[in-house]
């Protein structure tokens, strides 16, 4: 190969967090797999700033916070990572916020401070038990998609183009041409990667009925959204709003609609926390499904040796469920397993570093939990005997009814009631006491890991995906391991003592009243309690969905027949999940009118139906968006590398480019 090689070309449409993993990858690969000679140009096409993507740019508000530890947000792999490439390790977002601490410190290359000071300021204090503003992820992933631009051979370059793309085309033996918004000419490109992320969708037709509902009485409806782009200008001091949903987004819009309206916290001297409202909130009545909030994100660390996952449901334990030659039901033939492997997690936990409250030695616990099933009278009598008190017990139905059976005559009560069961979910997750939870919750993260092979192989019946996996699964594992940090519940006692929030209950039903223009909540919980309300707010992220997509290149794939929805059909079901179908083996888009994955186009995250959606993940946990970017970045760099695609696209058309000064031949459109 020499330096007359016609230059392959790269189009990635989105440059957030997962397309930042993807161009670390490649950075990493690129030594063993690509000739240094040979150039390479990758286009990224997104109208916000590469690295935070739109999800975490650094314009939202800076009450919004994730709900992750700082030394729990990586986006390298480490030593348990399972990939063909190189590990490159590089900080969490704690270890890169430690250099601005101490001035005189070393400098993680390429070193600059973030322009907000409050964001300096809050990185300089950051401790990796904190949970940080999503504005100082920003500028963590900011500087993720720095180093790996910097850690690029001059022959590739990387030019952003801040705009949206609205459609590609062209042969699957030829350039693929991507157009965007506001620009006559497409780019050029030999393969193009799928990377939007999160993308909303319209309403679905029970929404549109209460958006019809809302403008002929002069309410308001807001149907499922990202919190932080959601306009609630619209709800006045005082009005009454109904909010469906328990979960991240709910708090979201707790924050925006009480502390980013004026309101303030003081903290008493017993360490709760009064409401200061500033007279300008609405009153909020929120229920769900379970009627209860998410848990709480544990505040503590482990405190006796990290559990060895997986030992129950690993790779080895879904071969052989594959092995049996059926179709699988996730709740009757996956779930004893992935219930037994959340339970080793949490028991290892426990016996390791809480051994008064255990009655049998760990070793003689183990030899019989191995051997048991999830679901049997003697792994409930085993469990019985080693732990006496029950609250060190592993109980998923009772966690996952929290309110089941449970009716209180009158609103006030139930006001109370629930209010207990939040103090102590935050007195629990504040307490290393009890850290068993947290070897569950890293049992949980291995567990999720592990799923999406089940589906790609289509085993899983086509009603266990859609009730089990897409359904059940999904909000379990979001309820257990994915809910704020302590401090918002203890907010949201606040503003239920001060009467700015009130629990309707599970099973929550939402209805409308012509007469008087309200909508209507109910609840069995609350049996004959009706809520009038001046507005509703469904209050969850739109699920994924190819037919209602608000992004213009998959509408367009959609609309001419270029891309499959995942549809997963048996004799007694059929489920249609609203995803992309991707190759299980190499990610690539399937095009039906090829009758297989299109050689040049390939999507990765959330849209598709590889199901492994995080973007970033907790250090040490094997994560499987990175196996999933470092195998693709493998392929695109032998597939660009050999020359068999490239000599066609081109350049593309004359460009007018800046440098943005991130790193020789880097550019942005302008």
């Amino acid at each position: 190969m020499t330096n007359d090689s016609p230059t392959a070309v790269l189009v990635v449409v989105g440059a957030g967090p997962r397309a930042t993993g993807l161009l670390e990858r490649i950075a990493a690969n690129l030594p063993a797999l690509w000739e240094r000679e040979r150039t390479l140009h990758i286009h990224l096409v997104d109208p916000h700033p590469p690295g935070p993507g739109r999800i975490w740019r650094h314009e939202q508000s800076p009450l919004l916070r994730m709900n992750s530890m700082a030394e729990d947000v990586t986006m390298f792999t480490d030593e348990t990572s399972t990939i063909d490439g190189p590990v490159r390790q590089g900080p969490s977002l704690a270890e890169w916020a430690a250099q601005f601490a101490d001035p005189r410190g070393p400098r993680l290359a390429p070193y600059t401070e973030p322009a907000d000071p409050e964001v300096l300021a809050e990185l300089r204090a950051l401790a990796g038990t904190d949970f940080p503003t999503r504005r100082a992820q920003s500028a963590y992933l900011d500087w993720v998609f720095r180093r790996a631009l910097a850690d690029l051979p001059p022959s590739v370059t990387v030019e952003w183009h801040r705009a949206t793309a609205t459609a590609v085309t062209g042969p699957p033996d030829g350039p693929q041409q991507v157009r965007l918004a506001d620009r006559a000419e497409p780019l050029s490109a030999d393969l193009v990667v799928l990377a939007q992320g999160h993308l909303g969708s319209a309403p679905a037709p029970a929404h549109r009925a209460h958006a019809a509902f809302a403008r002929r009485h002069g309410r308001f409806h807001l149907p499922p959204d990202f919190s932080s782009d959601a306009d609630l200008a619209a709800l006045r001091p005082g009005e009454h709003v109904v909010l469906r949903g328990f979960g991240l987004a709910f708090v979201d819009l707790m924050v925006l609609l009480t502390e980013g309206r004026g309101g303030a916290y003081r903290t008493e001297p017993d360490g709760s926390l009064t409401y200061l409202p500033s007279g300008r909130e609405p009153v909020l009545h929120v229920g769900s499904r379970r009627g209860v909030p998410y848990h709480a994100k544990t505040g503590y660390r482990l405190q006796g040796l990290r559990p060895p996952l997986p030992r129950h449901f690993g790779a080895d334990a879904v071969d052989r469920l594959l092995a049996e030659g059926r179709p699988l039901d996730l709740r009757r033939d996956v779930w004893p397993l992935m219930a037994k492997e959340i339970g080793f997690g949490h028991y290892h936990e426990l016996f390791h570093a809480h051994p008064g409250r255990t009655s049998v030695p760990w070793p003689e616990f183990l030899a019989e939990h191995d051997r048991l099933h999830w679901y049997s009278d003697a792994m409930t009598s085993l469990v019985a005997r080693a732990v006496p008190d029950p609250e060190d017990r592993l109980d998923f139905e009772a966690l996952d009814h929290p309110l089941e059976g449970q009716a209180f005559a009158t609103p006030d009560a139930f006001q109370e009631h629930l209010r207990d069961h939040i103090a102590q979910d935050v007195a629990r997750r504040a307490n290393p006491a009890h850290s068993a939870d947290l070897g569950a919750f890293l049992a949980l993260l291995s567990v999720y890991g592990r799923l999406p092979r089940l589906v790609s192989a289509g085993r899983l019946s086509a009603r266990s995906v859609a009730d089990g996996l897409d359904g059940w699964w999904h909000g379990f594992f979001s309820f257990l391991a994915s809910g704020p940090p302590g401090f918002r519940l203890r907010q949201l006692l606040a503003l239920s003592r001060a009467g700015l929030v009130h629990f309707l209950g599970a099973d929550l039903r939402i209805g409308t009243d012509e007469t008087m223009g309200t909508f209507t909540a109910t609840s069995p919980t609350v049996p004959g309690h009706t809520v009038h309300a001046a507005a509703l707010i469904e209050a969850y992220l739109p699920g994924p969905d190819l037919d209602g997509t608000q992004d213009p290149l998959l509408r367009h794939l959609h609309r001419t027949g270029e891309l499959t929805e995942e549809v997963i059909a048996d004799p007694a079901y059929t489920h249609r999940s609203g995803r992309l179908t991707v190759s299980p083996a190499d990610d690539h888009v399937v095009d039906p009118r090829l009758g297989r994955p299109h050689p040049r186009r390939i999507a990765l995250g959330a849209p598709t139906n590889s199901r492994a959606v995080a973007a970033f993940a907790r250090p040490r946990t094997d994560a499987p968006a990175f196996r999933q970017n470092d195998a693709v970045a493998r392929a695109l760099l032998r597939a660009l590398g050999s020359g068999a695609l490239t000599g066609q696209s081109g350049g593309g058309p004359e460009r007018h480019e800046i440098d943005v000064g991130v790193k020789a031949g880097v550019r942005q459109t302008s």
